[in-house]
């Protein structure tokens, strides 16, 4: 029994999402201040994301052959490659806005693949460590969040002082760092390691792993209501920190370091809702909890954005959003692994991310196309209302009662053969 993997994993997840929260609100800034065009904003996060989709679908049964430490090392080096190229491009003159489409979309072909890797990990190394899965996943979802936060405070901070061309820099240094603690000390552990099947790998036999991990996923009502959900809710937080939220600071606050603060300000409360779940968050109602902690971190965050131009009321807002958020990720990745089996988890893991990746392509898009044509204003109150209503799913539909620590798979449908019955709930983060 050993925590050095475990520890590891975290370690690599906060060097790398912090580096991230550098690209979050650096890339968005590089477009609005080379461009000064929401709508190519958009198309820049439409492009980074639209692979995801087609990498999360067919991830799951390449990263059991290949082997999880494998794939996530290798995708953090090619993310490496292709943002570290956007400012170099740039330094020298030659960076045209379709390259910039191109590295973005390398990067989200890639990046999928390694988060699921890592994420699929976690019950196994769990176990190693001597923990269990609840507080695991309450720490892996505490760790993301703070690295966030700080990775966004900085981001603020180095953009106003540098530009946005060295936050990138700094992101591509993150994703080299967390590639190195994977592939180092991750070697030895089983479920790291290629998974061998008793069939020769082909093209029918990939087919087939793939559709089990459909199968699988959709057997269940509630866990294709949560990823129909997560999917929606994704693709509206994508509109939101992509496009919405850095229009919205430019116009209204002026500068990079305010929208550093106000994500920062949600990652630290998300850190401290992640915590404080952890701790406490078993004794109460999962389906309580959930539908409580995704209506305050969804359409409060719009609508305040919408009604003021001042930085103090979305401060407040985006904190108590963000210890919402942190509640959500702890029970969702709970539910996974107390019902999907080790051996089809990256199927099933590949398949929903897919699902709740989906809308993420065109919540980029629509939020630069309707800020370009009717302005900040209207397009924030118009993401709101939407998640609003799709956040409250879990009060209205009885198959949410699934939640509170019942098999995700219901007794009457059959489970998929030689896989014991149940689901997974998606997991709605990223690096």
């Amino acid at each position: 029994m050993s925590r050095r993997p475990f520890t590891a994993v975290l370690a690599a997840n906060t060097i790398s999402i912090a580096g991230s929260s550098l690209t979050l609100i650096g890339v968005p800034w590089f477009v609005l201040q080379t461009t000064g065009s929401a709508g190519r904003a958009g198309i820049v996060a439409f492009c980074a994301t639209l692979p995801v989709v087609v990498a999360a679908l067919v991830g799951g049964p390449v990263i059991d052959r290949i082997g999880r430490r494998r794939v996530s090392a290798a995708s953090d080096l090619i993310c490496a490659v292709s943002i570290g190229a956007i400012p170099l491009l740039h330094f020298a003159g030659l960076l045209e806005f379709w390259m910039l489409c191109a590295l973005m979309a390398v990067g989200g072909l890639v990046h999928t693949p390694g988060l699921t890797a890592r994420y699929v990990l976690l019950p196994s190394l769990a176990e190693h460590a001597g923990t269990t899965l609840a507080r695991a996943a309450s720490l892996y979802d505490a760790v993301s969040r703070g690295a966030r936060m700080i990775g966004a405070a900085l981001a603020g901070v180095l953009i106003a002082a540098f530009g946005a061309e060295t936050v990138l820099l700094l992101d591509a240094a993150t994703f080299a760092a967390s590639a190195l603690l994977v592939a180092a000390f991750l070697r030895g552990v089983p479920a790291a390691e290629p998974q061998r099947t008793a069939g020769k790998a082909s093209f029918a036999g990939y087919r087939a792993e793939l559709a089990e991990g459909w199968a699988f996923l959709t057997r269940s009502r509630l866990l294709t209501g949560i990823t129909l959900m997560v999917m929606l809710t994704n693709g509206l937080d994508q509109g939101w920190f992509s496009v919405l939220l850095p229009v919205h600071g430019d116009d209204a606050f002026g500068g990079a370091t305010t929208l550093g603060l106000m994500i920062s300000l949600f990652g630290g409360a998300a850190l401290l809702g992640a915590l404080l779940y952890g701790m406490w968050g078993e004794r109460f109602p999962r389906r309580a909890v959930f539908a409580a902690a995704f209506l305050l971190c969804g359409a409060p965050r719009y609508v305040t954005a919408a009604l003021t131009d001042t930085p103090l009321p979305l401060a407040v807002t985006m904190t108590l959003a963000g210890l919402g958020a942190g509640v959500l990720n702890p029970i969702l990745t709970t539910v996974v692994y107390e019902n999907v089996p080790e051996e089809l988890r990256s199927r099933v893991s590949g398949v929903s991310t897919a699902g709740c990746e989906l809308a993420m392509p065109m919540g980029g898009l629509a939020a630069g196309l309707l800020v370009d044509g009717f302005g900040v204003t209207r397009a924030l109150l118009l993401f709101g209302g939407a998640y609003l209503l799709t956040t409250l799913a879990p009060l209205v539909f009885p198959a949410w009662r699934g939640l509170n620590g019942r098999a995700a798979v219901s007794r009457t449908e059959r489970p998929v053969p030689g896989s014991a019955p149940a689901g997974r709930s998606p997991h709605p983060s990223g690096k």
